[in-house]
């Protein structure tokens, strides 16, 4: 049988390996290895587990490709799976991965935000990706990523503000019947060591919900997230893992939410830290400043306090703040004194009572040029299934009347010019997300 030069290496490895003795500073990296990768009763109870150890000591001997031997020894890592192991290597070597969900939900009312299209059946997502993320752990690694959606959504995603004469992205005359496409991103990365750089349109780091459903516990979204947030940039942004607790931000980006066209003068600062406070514990500040396209010159930031407790981790509690000042800021068509600036605070809690079943609130209240708005929400994460999750909720929001009036005089809320005061009652949604 021919080996190729990675069964090679993966075949040194072994006996390289199996040759250590448990004395030796290769044994040291063994133990460390195996307390994250088996259980601490089981490190030295088997020929089998010293060899898982003394395996994932050398990943960092090798090149980028040959670490995902260390993927796969913690996946095998119980019974020492050698072939396993190697075909996983040979499977994962080019490190590219697609992938995508369907999302299908109805709500009985309109909130303002994404979930436009009430008392009827909506595809809202529909989503594809190409993926590859770099990792500069053993070097100089590229990756990047590509997102397509079709959906009811897609109008929420889109970058807007460009020349379409000079640069015709996502935006548009798409949008029929509340659905169309949408490029949520396009970015190429490059990785080394504790840094990576991305460059192209990517999602934003303010915030805490994101626009991807897969990953929110709530079928809606907040108010802060979809008025006082960016939801896309694009430019270039350099991650640095400063410490094991301290990831620094720093970019720069076309201002809010366009494209590859420069938006209204858009030139603005992207970035900020999140701190691990302890194993349980984190805070993150993300900031824009600067000219920030389509809502003028200023400032925003976001705060995030993120908390999991409970014998076994089983409750999330998570508080958002977020603040935005800028000169051409008006959300909602709202006039008076401070219209230019937005500001509010999200709750959140959650429990997961098992694998399989968890249940959340969030209470927020928002506020733009002197008016509020106040929200309650209750729901469950329901998975019947893997790669199934049904996510049924409650919410219950009011506002002044300045705000309710604002709002249902502005013709991108009012899609189906439905009556009425939407800022006072009930809403009951739910939808089911398929990934893939």
């Amino acid at each position: 049988m021919l080996l190729t030069p990675k069964s090679w290496k993966v075949l040194s490895a072994f006996l390289i390996a199996a040759g250590m003795s448990m004395g030796t500073a290769g044994s040291a990296q063994a133990g460390d290895c195996l307390d994250s990768c088996c259980e601490p009763d089981c490190v030295f109870t088997s020929a089998g587990d010293r060899l898982c150890g003394r395996l994932k000591s050398m990943c960092g001997l090798w090149s980028y490709d040959d670490c995902c031997v260390d993927d796969c020894i913690d996946d095998c890592c119980d019974d020492l799976c050698v072939d396993d192991c190697v075909g996983c290597c040979e499977i994962e070597e080019n490190g590219w991965e697609v992938g995508g969900w369907v999302q299908m939900g109805y709500y009985t009312g309109q909130n303002g935000l994404f979930n436009q299209f009430d008392n009827r059946f909506n595809f809202q997502q529909n989503w594809l990706y190409v993926e590859k993320v770099a990792d500069g752990s053993c070097g100089v690694d590229f990756g990047g990523r590509f997102d397509i959606m079709y959906g009811s959504d897609a109008q929420f995603t889109q970058a807007f503000g460009n020349d379409d004469a000079v640069w015709d992205w996502d935006n548009g005359n798409n949008i029929h019947n509340g659905y169309g496409w949408a490029l949520p991103q396009a970015y190429g990365e490059v990785a080394y060591g504790d840094w990576s750089v991305k460059a192209g349109h990517f999602y934003t780091l303010l915030g805490y919900e994101v626009v991807t459903a897969p990953d929110n516990f709530f079928y809606s979204h907040a108010f802060t997230m979809f008025n006082s947030e960016a939801f896309t940039h694009t430019g270039v942004l350099a991650t640095h893992a400063m410490t094991e607790n301290v990831t620094n931000y720093y970019g720069w980006t076309l201002g809010w939410d366009t494209a590859f066209d420069q938006n209204a003068g858009g030139s603005n600062f992207l970035g900020g830290s999140s701190v691990a406070l302890s194993d349980n514990t984190s805070l993150t500040y993300i900031t824009t400043f600067g000219d920030l396209g389509w809502i003028g010159t200023g400032y925003s930031h976001s705060l995030v306090f993120d908390h999991t407790f409970g014998c076994e981790g089983e409750w999330n509690y998570v508080a958002q703040s977020d603040y935005v000042d800028a000169t051409a800021y008006n959300p909602y068509g709202i006039a008076g004194a401070g219209s230019t600036e937005a500001y509010g605070i999200n709750q959140y809690l959650i429990y997961n009572m098992t694998d399989t079943v968890g249940v959340g609130t969030r209470v927020e209240w928002w506020r733009a040029g002197g008016s509020d708005s106040y929200s309650a929400t209750f729901g469950a994460n329901i998975k019947p299934m893997d790669r199934l999750i049904v996510r049924p909720e409650v919410r219950y929001y009011f506002a002044d009347s300045a705000m309710a009036n604002a709002v249902n005089n502005a013709a991108a809320f009012d899609a189906n010019n439905n009556p009425g005061d939407p800022f006072d009652g009930f809403i009951f949604g739910i939808d089911a997300i398929l990934t893939f």
